[in-house]
Formats: structure tokens, C-alpha cells, sequence
């Protein structure tokens, strides 16, 4: 399997062998205050995360190549938790979270999300299964580079053999390997995964202590609620007890699939994160960086997830804001999605993915613009074969047209949320 971009290939030496890794791609983590002297079960494992840092080459070649120790023997009780927790400072903390996205959080938009703010990210959700068997699958869906850190890679799976092959592929790229218990999509009915194991719990506990007895990264799991809280809470118990080190929570039901119309219940996610020991992420209702101040004040999550607000606005973890959320105090931001187009477009041509990805990424951003000129929207529909050439010039045509849609800023706005609280730190916008 080779994972290619213009500064660095990924390889694994065959299809059943473990990956081998270069030692400039582990991850670099931020640093954190410092803590007082952990466990020695804690101490065991943070000598097997340590990182080699070394300069950046264009070749494996011209690094040693660093091939992954054997597994983490399964700790139990209090151990467990205080690795979860020492695996998280050690990345910083990171609050603001790009959620994933079938065949929308591909490598180009996750680092323009990095640019404007985002602290980590996950893949789109891979199909385990599909993942281990064809190599082309393995080389367009999952691509990485060194800056892409910290990143969760997310699998769908219902067989816990399967999945932990195909995450052993991904550990050495990866902070969190991550497993989808939330897609309320048909297409999960019929695969029986995602959130469709909720009717099947056994299954759901024994993917879960698989990867966490068998990898060397800790594994974090994504979920949706049930109506009943007691289930809910019991859920995500039983997750944690069997080897969950982060837990994401969407704030909505299997059934609850339309976000606009169905708002998510952070007073559940409240719930859960008093319930639980290990970190736990919030997903649902954010729009905007007020939505994120609010989300973590009222549930006390350690992070926030956004995955549709970021299709139409990149920039919403920066303090950017669509005309739709724009408020009296909030001014032209200088920014607009035309040029978080041009941006997204060129990490396009440094880091290639798939045509229909990019495809979708046009209308999500244009698609406000499309209304004003319906016609340059038919244009784009009907051309069956992409170039970077013709997406260019649909935006130089909207220019010429006219068309303008500002994103905003507030006369202030939270440029960073610590680690250690809610946003502390204001300044004047670019329009002030």
C-alpha cells in the first residue's frame, strides 16, 4: 500500500504484513504543562508513544525506517484511564475538531481546516473490510502528510479481525484509530454497521476490546444517543470499560438524521461526560464559534465537533460566520468562500483525491453564489470531466459577474480556546 504526495510516500511492505513508518512522520505533539510524575503503568506506555524527531526528507530512503512495537499489554481500572488522559495532553488538548465526513474530510479540506483554526480531524469513515482487500480503495480514500496530526482515521466495521487488520494499516499515521457507532444511513442499515449496532451490543463491546488489546494507539469511538438516557449513559459505559479512550458523542438519535430540523441534545452529552472518566467530545449544533463557547459551557465536553457548518464555512473555527448567522455586531471578515475555494483547490493539486470529492466541495461552498447564477451551476453539472483549469475559471466568471458573498467576523472574536478553559484571549478582526 503507498500513500503518495509531493513530499513523502508511505509504504507497507506487503498486504499482510504490519507497516513499516518512518521515524519523521510520528506524531509531533504541542507541548503541555507539566504533570505531576504519572504511574509506572503509565510511564511504560508514554516510553512506547516517544518520538524521534528528525529532519524533513522527500524519501523514506533517507530515513531509518521504524517498524511498530508489539502491543500495549490491556490495563485495566485506573491505569486505563490515566493512559487515555496522559495520550490527550500529550497532543494539547485539542478542542476544535473536524468531525468526519463520508467523502468530505479527505486530506485537502482537513488542512485547510488546520489553517483556519481546526486542532485535529478525522477522516471520512472507511469501510474496514473494503479497506484490507483493494489496495486501490486503501491508496484514494486514506492519504496523510506530516502536517495532518492530530488525526483520528475511522473505520465502519462489524467484524473485530477485519477492523484490526485494517487498523493496524493506519496506526503509524494516526493519533486514534477511530470506530463509527453514529451513521444513521441506510446504506449502514444494510452493511449492519454504525449506528445500526446499537441493536447489537456484544458485537459493538467486542470491536472495541479487539483494537484496544491489539493496537498501539488508543482507540476512540463515535456514537449517537438512544431516546433513553439511562441507555445512553449505560452505552458509553460500556464502551469506556471496554477499552474506549475518547468518546465522541453526537447529540441526536439514529433517527434523528436531519440536523436542521432535529437539534441536538447537549443535555445528554452533559450527562455522559459526567458519567464518564475519559475524554469526551461534543457533536451537534455548532455553527459558529459561539455555538462553540456555548457547547462547552453547558456540557462540559473537552471539545466540540463540526462536520456540516465546515462544508459551507472553513473558516468557522477562525470566527468566521456565514451571512446566515451575520449579527450587528459582525463585520465583513475580508474573506469569502470563493477564496476558501481557490485555497482548497490548490492543496488539491499538492495532495490529489478523488474527482467527485472535489466535485462536492464546489457546491458546498458555491452554493450560494449558484442561486444568484444558476446557469454557471448547470455548467459545472454538466461537465462530466473535471479540470483544475475549468473550476478556476468558474470562480474568475462568478467574479466577473459580480457575485459576492462575504463571510463575517464579530468586532471581536475568540482567536484560541486554551487547553485549560473556555476562550481567554480577544482581539480586533482584520476589519477593525
Amino acid at each position: 500500500m503507498i500513500f503518495k504526495s509531493r513530499t513523502l510516500t508511505l509504504c507497507f511492505s506487503s498486504l499482510n504484513s504490519r507497516p513499516l513508518i518512518s521515524n519523521i512522520l510520528m506524531a509531533q505533539t504541542r507541548p503541555v504543562h507539566s504533570d505531576p510524575a504519572p504511574p509506572p503503568q503509565q510511564q511504560q506506555y508514554e516510553q512506547q508513544q516517544e518520538v524521534v524527531e528528525e529532519e524533513e526528507s522527500s524519501s523514506l530512503s533517507d530515513t531509518a525506517d521504524f517498524r511498530l512495537e508489539s502491543p500495549t499489554p490491556c490495563l485495566t481500572g485506573e491505569a486505563r484511564i490515566e493512559r487515555a488522559w496522559s495520550h490527550w495532553n500529550k497532543l494539547g488538548r485539542p478542542k476544535l475538531i473536524v468531525a468526519p465526513m463520508v467523502d468530505n474530510s479527505e486530506l485537502p479540506f482537513r488542512l485547510l481546516c488546520r489553517k483556519y483554526g481546526a486542532d485535529a480531524a478525522y477522516t471520512p469513515m472507511l469501510h474496514s473490510r473494503i479497506f484490507n482487500e483493494t489496495e486501490k480503495y486503501r491508496n484514494e480514500e486514506f492519504t496523510t502528510c506530516k502536517e495532518d496530526r492530530p488525526l483520528f482515521v475511522q473505520f465502519c466495521a462489524n467484524d473485530p479481525d477485519i477492523l484490526l487488520n485494517a487498523a493496524q494499516r493506519v496506526e503509524p499515521y494516526c493519533d486514534y484509530v477511530d470506530i463509527n457507532f453514529g451513521c444513521p444511513q441506510r446504506i449502514a442499515r444494510r452493511g449492519n454497521y454504525g449506528a445500526f449496532l446499537m441493536d447489537k451490543l456484544p458485537v459493538v463491546k467486542s470491536l472495541v476490546e479487539k483494537l484496544a488489546m491489539n493496537l498501539r494507539v488508543p482507540v476512540s469511538c463515535k456514537i449517537r444517543v438512544f431516546p433513553k438516557l439511562e441507555d445512553t449513559l449505560s452505552y458509553a459505559k460500556m464502551l469506556e470499560d471496554a477499552g474506549c479512550s475518547l468518546l465522541a458523542v453526537h447529540g441526536r438519535t439514529r433517527d434523528e438524521k436531519d440536523g436542521k430540523k432535529f437539534r441536538a441534545d447537549w443535555n445528554t452529552i452533559k450527562a455522559v461526560k459526567k458519567a464518564l472518566r475519559i475524554p469526551v467530545l461534543a457533536n451537534g449544533n455548532v455553527r459558529h464559534m459561539d455555538d462553540v463557547q456555548n457547547c462547552l459551557e453547558e456540557t462540559g465536553c473537552d471539545g466540540v465537533l463540526s462536520a456540516e457548518s465546515l462544508l459551507e464555512n472553513p473558516a468557522l473555527f477562525a470566527g468566521f460566520r456565514t451571512a446566515e448567522w451575520s449579527e450587528e455586531s459582525t463585520k465583513d471578515g475580508n474573506l469569502d468562500q470563493a477564496d476558501l475555494l481557490v485555497e482548497y483547490l490548490k492543496l488539491c493539486e499538492k495532495y490529489p483525491v478523488p474527482w467527485r470529492m472535489i466535485r462536492s466541495h464546489v457546491h458546498k461552498l458555491l452554493g450560494e453564489w449558484f442561486r444568484i447564477h444558476p446557469s454557471i451551476r448547470e455548467e459545472l453539472n454538466a461537465q462530466s470531466i473535471l479540470t483544475f483549469e475549468f473550476l478556476y475559471g468558474i470562480v474568475n466568471r462568478l467574479r466577473e459577474q459580480g457575485v459576492r458573498i462575504p463571510l463575517y467576523q464579530k468586532d471581536t472574536h475568540v482567536t484560541e480556546i486554551p487547553a485549560d478553559g473556555l476562550a481567554s484571549l480577544q482581539v480586533p478582526t482584520a476589519s477593525t
